[in-house]
């Protein structure tokens, strides 16, 4: 399952929709992760308050690990933090410190906005180097809130919702499409859900382009409880395992 596991991470870190009125400090979400049936592992989202370079910002903190069977023939021990400034809900430094079964990275990425400019600071190999980006560049956490900005009651089957994503040494276009509403069952029991794709790559990793599927709460939280993908050997699930402090309560029934 090489890089199956963190792949999955990465598409429920850049994942999600909320500003800062739809989320607060000390949120904390965690997901439990299956790799064909099996218990692969956990991982967690958790939202803090720093303050950076004289600015107010949210420290968010993305953790991923594996666990049982899976740690035993692939361990994963993944960092992820972003510094997000409240002003603008943009990036202003993120931490990219990742073991994946041998594949490791340790990166620092510092944005400069207004300059339309990122600082790679990769610590593993010693070396900087300097990338152009888009105003509107995200990281990998800051694209998990700064999408829930959306109103959800607008959300339409067929919308799509666009995000650009800095990661490694260049801008990803994330697409995300509507596919509509269903009520979804999950351990907290049932709840109203918007049913998303995020479009993947196919090929080496995913069977095809629509490969994953993703259920989010149909209210201001906007928070995933259940992610789906088919890869090209096996599959992958996520479902929400435990949440606190959310902003807005969860209507679950039985």
């Amino acid at each position: 399952m090489k890089k199956y596991f963190s792949l999955l991470l990465a598409i429920l870190f850049s994942f999600s929709f909320a500003n800062a009125q739809n989320f607060k400090t000390g949120e904390f979400l965690k997901f439990r992760i299956h790799y064909t049936g099996l218990n692969a592992g956990f991982a967690t989202l958790e939202v803090k308050d720093a303050n950076y370079n004289g600015s107010n910002h949210f420290h968010i903190v993305g953790k991923g690990s594996s666990s049982g069977a899976v740690r035993a023939f692939y361990k994963v021990e993944d960092n992820y933090e972003s510094y997000i400034n409240k002003s603008n809900m943009k990036p202003s430094k993120f931490i990219r410190d990742i073991y994946e079964g041998g594949y490791t990275r340790d990166q620092i990425y510092y944005f400069d906005h207004a300059r339309k400019q990122v600082k790679v600071d990769d610590r593993k190999h010693k070396k900087v180097t300097y990338e152009t980006i888009p105003t509107d560049a995200q990281d990998l956490l800051s694209a998990f809130y700064n999408m829930r900005n959306v109103d959800h009651a607008k959300l339409k089957t067929g919308d799509y919702i666009n995000e650009n994503i800095f990661l490694g040494d260049e801008t990803y276009k994330f697409r995300l499409k509507v596919l509509g509403r269903e009520v979804k069952k999950t351990k907290f029991g049932k709840v109203n859900t918007i049913k998303i794709r995020p479009y993947v790559q196919s090929g080496r990793v995913f069977k095809e382009s629509e490969s994953v599927t993703m259920w989010v709460t149909d209210d201001d939280n906007l928070v995933p409880v259940h992610i789906k993908a088919s890869l090209v050997v096996g599959s992958l699930n996520a479902e929400l395992y435990d949440y606190k402090n959310l902003k807005h309560p969860i209507k679950f029934t039985k």
